[in-house]
């Protein structure tokens, strides 16, 4: 049940841990998955989502809106810190549910990753998370929670090293 406007079910991995794993346990005891809904009683009539539907609503509103992210990138190192976090919870819900939608992963990589200035901005602020967000969506792919096509993979991984070597304090030298 979500009682807060603040926190959702891809904000901190508690709902993840105890929901996302009692969820796992149910489908290995009875051998198929149990349906998941989220009752949302955060503003006026109750609303009663799959979890799904929730964790779609979430990364467009939250994720994906540049007024959410935004806001993130201006808390700085801790701003992107979140984001990451939002990623690894995401891919938690994958990994205990299988209710994650495939074009989460796509849009994602899309604005965080394959934006070269969007990533040159995470990498800034924060080289560590930044990184995480790349290897997270390369590990989705892994997992096959998402299938990109090889040119986007590609430029993923590109991406990705890319910013282990900003981690690494490596930097291009021009030819």
């Amino acid at each position: 049940m979500l009682d807060s406007v603040e926190l959702g079910v891809t904000d901190i991995d508690h709902y993840v841990d105890a929901l996302g794993g009692i969820s796992r346990s149910i489908t290995r005891a009875k051998g198929s998955s149990a349906p998941i809904y989220i009752v949302d009683s955060t503003q006026g009539t109750t609303k009663v989502r799959t979890l799904s539907e929730q964790v779609d609503l979430e990364t467009r509103t939250r994720m994906l809106n540049p007024i959410w992210f935004e806001g993130m990138l201006k808390h700085g190192f801790e701003g992107v810190r979140n984001i990451e976090s939002h990623v690894t919870n995401t891919m938690g819900w994958s990994a205990t549910t299988g209710q994650v939608q495939p074009w989460i992963y796509q849009r994602i990589t899309e604005t965080f990753m394959l934006d070269a200035e969007m990533r040159e901005r995470l990498g800034a602020l924060n080289p560590k998370a930044s990184a995480r967000v790349a290897n997270r969506l390369i590990e989705a792919s892994d997992r096959q929670f998402w299938a990109p096509d090889a040119a986007t993979l590609a430029a993923l991984h590109a991406a990705s090293d890319e910013l282990e070597d900003r981690l690494e304090g490596i930097t291009a030298v021009a030819a």
